[in-house]
C-alpha cells in the first residue's frame, strides 16, 4: 500500500511540474509575440530584425582539423 501511495504522490508531482512548464512556455510565447508586435508597430525596419552583429555567421576559410 505504501508503494501505491508513493506512486500517486510522484504522479501528482509530475503532473504539477508539467503544468508549470506548460505555463512557462505559454508565457514565453506571449512575451515573444508582444515584442514582435511592438517592433512592427514602432516601424522598425528589416535591419532591426537581423542579428546585432555585422559579422558573418561562418568564417570564410574553415579551420584545419
Amino acid at each position: 500500500m505504501y508503494e501505491f501511495e508513493l506512486h500517486h504522490l510522484r504522479a501528482a508531482e509530475l503532473i504539477r511540474r508539467a503544468e508549470q512548464e506548460r505555463l512557462a512556455r505559454e508565457a514565453a510565447r506571449v512575451r515573444r509575440a508582444a515584442r514582435r508586435e511592438a517592433a512592427e508597430r514602432s516601424g522598425e525596419g528589416v535591419r532591426e530584425k537581423e542579428a546585432h552583429t555585422s559579422r558573418r555567421r561562418r568564417h570564410q576559410h574553415p579551420h584545419a582539423a
